[in-house]
Parts: structure tokens; sequence; C-alpha cells
């Protein structure tokens, strides 16, 4: 079907629009295309997704398919700004709204959430909404810690008590683990976990990081059991900081980790060979395994601020001897000691330099003081 030009530059011109230069869903730049049942500018991943909703699936790409001027003057008339102020004018603070950079099942959660379910419209929630019911009680598929194989756990949220509980056995009396929604995280890893629904939940458990890998087969389940931690946790901040804002509580909520992948590490004396570790940076904490799916980490680096005796740098301590497979160095250095590690390339190297350093030269919180100070006396 042959482009229309007029429709074509049309489209191009209101593209300049406020808000219509990014994915109306994801905040992806330069969205090449359209919902003419929403009259929403959209990327690529996300209009895949609005290709399945029940009453909006009408999609076009803005460069290859031919527009109606009526379906022009639609996009004219809304526009990602005017869609925003319906579909999404009751998001509460805690729930999770994905970025470009975040997976599959949360998009398509969120797009749902926001266009067939029209949980965020105002006036017209269901109240209270699935998230906000402050307690949660399902089955969902758990790792096994020592052999790899996923079984059918029950986990209960309470709001009440402040706690995750997971039992192994339906009617079990007695939960395998209690964890305070204070100390949890939780982030979706489907290439982690091998499976598109994969979340990690990771906590203290005796001071040391705990990990635990769970995926439910519906993805709207994991992602309302996502959510769900999210709003107990906003809950139980605004209990433990009545003085703070909305804005000031968000950060404290789950985080994506800044980054993980592979590096090779040598040990104190830096004269024993560099081992193959999996590499977790969860803001200020580094963390090492031995496996990616490992329930505990073997160490813990804690990353504090540069005033107080913290650096990174490119390349290996004078004399030390690298004896691994790797050879881009970086080097850092705590109060106590330096930690050696190397890179497989020099792109990763600088990307875990770059990231590094972000946290090196950003200003630490009070609560951060105070994990240093467990840090130090836990080693």
């Amino acid at each position: 079907m042959a482009v229309n030009e007029r429709a074509a530059r049309a489209l191009k011109e209101i593209l300049k629009r406020p808000g219509n230069h990014t994915c109306a869903d994801c905040g992806a730049p330069d969205p090449e295309w359209g919902s003419c049942s929403l009259g929403v500018f959209i990327c690529l991943t996300c209009s895949g997704i609005h290709r399945n909703l029940p009453d909006h699936a009408k999609v076009k790409s803005l460069r290859l398919s031919r527009w109606e001027d009526s379906e022009v003057q639609f996009m004219a008339e809304n526009g990602n700004e005017v869609a925003r102020s319906k579909y999404e004018a009751q998001v509460p603070v805690y729930y999770y709204k994905p970025t470009h950079k975040d997976c599959q099942v949360l998009k398509e959660q969120w797009i749902r959430a926001k266009y067939e379910r029209l949980e965020f419209i105002q006036g017209q929630k269901p109240s209270p909404l699935v998230y906000e019911e402050g307690t949660r009680d399902g089955m969902l598929m758990k790792r096994g810690r020592d052999n790899g194989q996923f079984f059918s756990r029950r986990f209960v949220l309470s709001e009440r008590e402040g706690t995750l509980k997971y039992f192994t056995k339906f009617d079990a009396k007695e939960p395998k683990a209690i964890i305070k929604v204070d100390t949890i995280n939780a982030s979706f890893q489907p290439e982690k976990i091998s499976h598109p629904n994969g979340l990690q939940i990771t906590y203290l458990k005796d001071f040391s990081t705990r990990n635990i890998f769970l995926y439910h087969e519906s993805s709207k389940e994991i992602v309302d059991w996502f959510n769900s931690i999210r709003a107990v946790q906003f809950h139980y901040l605004k209990v433990a900081f009545p003085g703070a804002s909305d804005i000031e509580l968000k950060p404290k909520l789950t985080r994506n980790f800044l980054k993980e992948g592979y590096m090779e590490k040598t040990g104190p004396r830096q004269t024993e060979g560099f081992k193959k570790r999996w590499f977790t940076l969860d803001h200020r904490k580094l963390m090492y395994f031995k496996d990616p799916l490992d329930a505990f980490a073997k160490g813990e680096v804690f990353l504090g601020h540069k005033d107080l005796g913290y650096s990174a740098s490119l390349g290996l301590s004078p004399g030390a001897h690298c004896n691994g497979a790797w050879q881009n160095g970086i080097t850092i250095k705590t109060p106590d000691r330096s930690f050696l590690f190397t890179c497989e390339t020099e792109t990763e190297q600088l990307d875990w330099f770059n990231h590094f350093n972000e946290v090196i030269n950003t200003p630490m919180s009070p609560q951060e003081y105070s994990m240093e100070a467990l840090f130090k006396h836990r080693h």
C-alpha cells in the first residue's frame, strides 16, 4: 500500500509536540509506531504488546504504513500527553513504571494495567487495587538452594506483620523463612533464571545477603506479586519515615541492580590465582558468587564515598601478578584493603569502572554509614 505523503508529513509534525518524542509506555526515544486506537506514539517493542490488546490492537508504522486522514486527525487530537493524563491519572507511588531497559513482562503488564484493565483512570479504579489489599497468599515456583530444580512453594505477604513468608508445603504450620519486607529487594531476571517471568528476591539473613529465585507461569501474577511487595514496603516506609515525602521514599523501594556479570578476582594476599566469579553491583554493595544462581554470596565489598578512602582505578596495583585468563584490570581501594579484578574485554572493564566511580562519587546517606559500620564489624 502506497504511503500517503501528506499524512506522513503531518505525522512528522505531530511527533514534534511535547511528550510525543518518546514511547508513551516505556520512554524509548524516537517512537516509530502509532496506536490508531489510543492515539499514542510507541516503540517497536511496545507496539507488539499493543497488537494483543483486545480493544486497542490497531497499530501502524509511522514510516511504512498508509495512514488515512481521519487517523492522522485522531493522533493530532490525542498524543502521549493527553493519553497519560487519562490512563495514568492515578498511578500509585509504589507502582513500578518500566523503562525501555526493563524486561518484556513488566512492560506488558504496565500496558495492560493502563489500557485494558483501566487501573489508573480517575474515578474508575477498582477499590482497592489488587496490590493494596495488605496481604497476598499464593503458590510460586521457587528454585531449590542445592539441586537447582524449581518446586511449587506457598508465599504469604503481610502488610500488618511487615513480612514475606514461604512454606515448603501448602498446609505447613511453620514457614521455612520469614523475610522482613524492609530488607527485600526484588528484580526481574528472565535471562538469569531462564524463564520470561523470573523474579529474584534478595534479602538480609543474619547480616548476609540471601537470594531466592522465583517464577510464575502467569505474567500478571508475578508482576502483581512484585507490585504488592512494593506497596507493603511503601506502607512500611511511610510509618518508619513519617516526615519523608513520597519522592524521597520511592528510591527506597525495590531497585534494579546497577550491573551484573563475570569478572575474575584474586584473594587478599594477591598472590593466589585469579578465579572467575559472578558479580552483582547493588548500589554500594559489590557481591560475588561462584554461580549466578547461588543462594549466598562468597563475599561482599562495601563501596563508600571517595572522601572516606574509597577509590577505583584502571589496571592492577604495582607488583600484582595477573595470572588469570583475562588482562583488563581494575583496582578498588577501601580503607582496609585493595581488591583486584580483571575483565574479559576492555568494554566490560570501562563499564564496571564507570559504575564503580559513579557510586564512589555519590554522597552517602545516614543508612549507608550504618551499612558501612556493619560491614566493618562483620569483616
